[in-house]
């Protein structure tokens, strides 16, 4: 039996509680995406049919023309984005793609921290870009889904869990913090650690600082959590705050220096006492005295890569599931402030 409803805001959402499907498989079924089955197809369009769902403007115009143009996506603030290195690896690698297939770059973000789906809105309602690379959204974040819901070709830089069907690139996080901080238990012998995490509503930030945990819980030895912001003002904060420890394992490098700098006012000495290792490997870690150890993470080759499988979406090149996620490795690079070099 029929039901009565309206075509006036009937969502993705809608079609896709109705069929037992993600929004994103109900996006891709209505856009008759290979990796869709003909029978899932067919039930998606005729519960849209019965819905009187219309696809939106930004979608259909994405359809209708190519744009030669990508998005890069970073919910935050403008401030927030120019102010971190990574983002400028990540801005670096998405440009050098796209210049080789002659198409334009355009940087979404946040007017302020109290507006977090301008940065979406902008790429949905334009239309004027093909497709779209999405990094450094929280975990409580749904308007990638319905960035995905809008027929905007998305994929993602860094580790999103809650969307496991979406093509992806990142690196192993919690493997990469257990061996951080099994160095320091290690190779060093740092029995009392703290861990100076970032924002713990980013997936990143959760992933390091789980991988803390499990080192310390492998290796027997004590170990708190702090969480930080990922800039150097909340590590040098978190330094007051670290008593009787001997080892730190900061979430970025800019926490360790942060970190590092108030423990010598404290005239706490690293590495002798305390030894320190950050995450990232962006150029700070290589410039301060005592250097760095770090775990050096490859992103601008990280956004190399998603941007040359957006184009690749975009195109119509059809991506396995079993291939959707890339995960590139993350290596430890040693220096002074663990204590493994005096050079």
């Amino acid at each position: 039996m029929g039901r009565t409803t309206t075509k006036s805001g009937v969502t993705l959402r809608d079609i896709a509680d109705e069929v037992g499907l993600s929004v994103s498989a109900v996006s891709m079924a209505l856009l008759d995406h290979p990796r869709i089955g003909a029978e899932a197809k067919s039930r998606v369009r005729a519960v849209a049919d019965e819905l009187g769902y219309v696809p939106n403007s930004a979608g259909r115009a994405l359809r209708a023309k190519k744009a030669d143009a990508v998005a890069l996506i970073v919910p935050n603030t403008s401030q927030h984005v120019f102010g971190h290195s990574y983002f400028m690896h990540v801005l670096t690698g998405v440009a050098e793609v796209a210049n080789e297939r002659d198409a334009q770059v355009v940087i979404s973000t946040n007017p302020d921290e109290s507006h977090g789906m301008v940065a979406y809105e902008r790429v949905m309602r334009s239309g004027s870009v093909d497709g779209a690379i999405v990094t450094s959204a929280s975990v409580t974040d749904d308007n990638i889904q319905r960035l995905v819901a809008s027929g905007v070709p998305v994929v993602l830089l860094d580790n999103f869990p809650y969307l496991p069907d979406a093509v992806s690139v990142g690196v192993d996080d919690r493997v990469a913090a257990f061996e951080a901080t099994s160095h320091l238990i290690v190779t060093h012998g740092r029995r009392a650690l703290a861990h100076l995490s970032g924002p713990l509503d980013h997936q990143s930030a959760i992933d390091r600082r789980d991988g803390f945990i499990a080192a310390i819980t492998q290796h027997g030895v004590e170990g708190d959590v702090i969480e930080g912001d990922y800039s150097e003002q909340s590590g040098a904060d978190a330094a007051d705050r670290l008593d009787a420890v001997d080892g730190v394992f900061a979430g970025n490098d800019e926490m360790a220096f942060g970190a590092m700098v108030r423990l010598r006012a404290r005239g706490i000495a690293v590495p002798t006492q305390v030894s320190i290792i950050g995450f990232d490997d962006f150029g700070l870690s290589r410039v301060t005295t005592p250097s760095i150890t770090t775990m050096h993470v490859p992103a601008e080759r990280m956004a190399r890569l998603a941007t040359e499988r957006l184009f690749d979406v975009v195109s119509g090149v059809r991506i396995a599931q079993e291939d959707a996620h890339v995960t590139l490795p993350v290596e430890l690079v040693a220096r002074q402030s663990c204590g493994c070099s005096t050079v």
